[in-house]
């Protein structure tokens, strides 16, 4: 017997609904759904964060009155996510700990109980989640099978049909309930009358004749039915024949049905103990660190960097963020309002006239906390006093380069591409360089045939030439102060100057480069800043790895022997990027057993996110590492980013490992 389960995932925050329009999709969704339910008799999740049942009680108190009784009914499993739908592999984890917190506080206040189950928002997944999940209280989280299952060829086909375990970055571990993308889009295709129900009762029954274990019937939106939310071209017309009763016909036919059962979510935790179920089973891999639902288009840029104004709005509130943090006497109102200006419908689909009042109150919450708080202090790449050249540096220009070198560090920077990187050593000079230029015919490969500069940004705009800052150097400037030297100049591109300056520490093995771009508007363009390229001769290919963090407290650490990864390759023509690394505390690490570059972005100036490029030729690597501020996906607006100046800090310094 096949244990049947469905979830409905009910979001009255969806980006394309309207305040005004909630209390018709509460009447054509939510109520059908219970009615359903009660009336039929047929165990379902439900999930909905506590924004959406705090919004349906405002609207109708009696649905959340009947979704009490028929929990007590045990008909429904209420899941669990959180105060709001935050997306938790983007944001730090001491938000995704007070969303989560806030969540089971706010379902013991509105439903009288603490859900055991939860659904991974948007199922964006990160290894660093489980055990944020495992200590807030829950004791399964579902996550969908497809992505890591595509990324993990070598996991049996059987697993996807018994419950396992997910391991986290700290070790620790949860049991993991396989939502499906595929049987859920049949489902909603069959909903919507795109697919008749003899064609959709051909693809359950070649899921039903197996020999036990589970099926996801649904897992996934339920504002979808009987009623149109506007956020695709392609929606399928309202047909006069109701979805929900279309929905109820075929529940009644699965009712009957003795091949299956038809469970709660949770109780599919029962099969735990069977031969196939019970691995413990890594679900992200280097190739595709952060798994989100359905296709790759779904991918995690659209919350980070797309949308409106992803990068703004999300560098708002990395500041309000860190802004709380300094404050220990944080008050749990000011933390709800966060988890809520960081929830994902406002990065997508978001209407105009709801993107409008979200920035007002955005802008609201942070001039509140700078009157309560005190304004944060403007950082500045410049401290201390200038004084005269200094015996700790030794700055040189020799033809094209700028040379400086200390005790630390060796560094060359070329003043004819924009003050690229052309070498960074750190140590003895006659080791191998980290990072920098790899030059053209280096590679025995005509696909990486080309220049391979580190420290620049590339700009690409639909059908318009590139935009760099390899371009000469003007306004050069040297200055010192008692235990650094920056070097400052100013780059020329077609949409204005790019200012540059790079600060190398006497006591440090780092260097720091800062980036204002002093441009009108930001064109919509993907916008991929500060490249570094490693010097396949400075570390070890059999012990290579990146590391950083996804939302979590401990870093996710990615072997990259043997990989091929390209975080930043398109999708698609529309789709610019296949994923990104959050990089929650802000860092990324490239190293071998022996030592490590790590590369740091300070999220308070600008929330970028990480791309990296890996791949084996011969005997040899391509790998290198770039940052973006903005990708293509259908989630883009094709409006311009008033973000003037756009700035960033990227440090790079080398770490030796600790034996052992």
């Amino acid at each position: 017997m096949i244990l049947t389960y469905m979830n409905f995932h009910l979001n009255l925050a969806y980006s394309s609904i309207e305040e005004e329009q909630r209390p018709e999709v509460v009447h054509k969704c939510y109520w059908p759904l219970l009615d359903l339910i009660g009336e039929l008799q047929i165990p379902a999740g439900i999930e909905a964060t506590v924004y959406t049942l705090e919004s349906i009680a405002a609207i109708d108190y009696k649905w959340i009155e009947k979704l009490k009784e028929l929990i007590n009914q045990d008909l429904i499993e209420f899941v669990g996510s959180g105060y709001a739908q935050i997306i938790g592999p983007l944001v730090p984890a001491a938000v995704n700990e007070a969303n989560l917190y806030l969540g089971k506080e706010g379902y013991e206040q509105v439903l009288g109980i603490r859900p055991k189950t939860a659904l991974i928002n948007e199922q964006a997944y990160s290894a660093g989640l489980v055990e944020i999940y495992k200590n807030a209280g829950y004791e399964a989280i579902i996550m969908e099978w497809n992505n890591p299952a595509h990324a993990h060829p070598e996991w049996q086909g059987e697993l996807q049909y018994y419950p396992q375990y997910a391991l986290g970055s700290s070790g620790c571990k949860l049991p993991v309930i396989w939502n499906n993308s595929v049987a859920f889009q049949k489902f909603q295709r069959y909903a919507h009358g795109d697919m008749e129900l003899e064609e959709y009762l051909d693809y359950l029954n070649r899921q039903f004749d197996r020999d036990g274990g589970m099926f996801s019937l649904y897992g996934n939106d339920v504002e979808i039915f009987d009623f149109r939310p506007g956020r695709y071209q392609t929606e399928a017309a309202l047909s006069e024949e109701s979805e929900w009763q279309r929905i109820r016909r075929l529940f009644e036919l699965l009712k009957n049905d003795e091949r299956i059962k038809i469970v709660k979510p949770g109780e599919v935790l029962s099969l735990l103990d069977k031969v196939y179920a019970g691995n413990v089973l890594s679900l992200q891999s280097a190739e595709e660190p952060v798994p989100v639902k359905k296709q790759a288009k779904y991918n995690i840029t659209r919350w980070a960097i797309t949308g409106r104004d992803d990068i703004g709005s999300n560098t708002r509130c990395w500041r309000i963020y860190e802004q709380m943090q300094k404050n220990k006497r944080t008050a749990e109102e000011e933390w709800k309002e966060l988890c809520y200006l960081w929830s994902s419908d406002f990065r997508t689909h978001i209407t105009e006239k709801r993107w409008k009042a979200y920035l007002k109150r955005l802008l609201q919450f942070e001039d509140s906390l700078n009157e309560k708080y005190g304004k944060q202090n403007e950082k500045s790449l410049w401290t201390g006093k200038s004084t005269g050249e200094s015996e700790l540096f030794e700055v040189r220009r020799q033809g094209r380069y700028l040379t400086v070198k200390t005790k630390q560090c060796n560094l060359w920077l070329d003043c004819q591409r924009g003050l690229a990187i052309n070498r960074l050593w750190v140590g003895m000079p006659d080791t191998p360089f980290l990072c920098g230029t790899i030059p053209h015919g280096y590679f025995e490969d005509i696909s990486l045939d080309a220049d391979w500069y580190s420290g620049h940004s590339i700009i690409e705009c639909l059908g318009k030439p590139k935009i760099t800052d390899l371009n000469p150097v003007h306004d050069l400037d040297i200055k010192y102060s008692e235990d650094k030297v920056i070097i400052s100049a100013v780059v020329d591109t077609a949409e204005g100057n790019v200012h540059k300056s790079v600060r190398v520490s006497s006591s440090e093995p780092e260097i720091t480069i800062h980036y204002r771009f002093i441009w009108n508007l930001l064109p919509p363009a993907t916008f991929r800043c500060a490249h570094i390229t490693i010097n396949p001769e400075a570390f070890a290919r059999q012990s290579l790895y990146y590391a950083t963090h996804n939302g979590g407290r401990y870093p996710e650490i990615f072997p990259l022997t043997g990989r091929k990864v390209d975080l930043g390759t398109p999708v698609s023509f529309l789709v610019s990027s296949s994923g990104c690394l959050g990089m929650t505390e802000g860092w990324l690490e490239i190293g071998d057993s022996a030592r490590a570059l790590q590369i740091e972005v300070d999220k308070m100036e600008a929330a970028l996110v990480g791309l990296l490029n890996y791949q084996e030729i011969k005997d040899t690597y391509f790998l290198r590492v770039a940052f973006s501020a903005g990708e293509w996906d259908e989630t883009r607006k094709n409006n311009q980013l008033n973000l003037e100046p756009l700035e960033f800090t990227v440090k790079i310094r080398l770490i030796e490992q600790q034996p052992g």
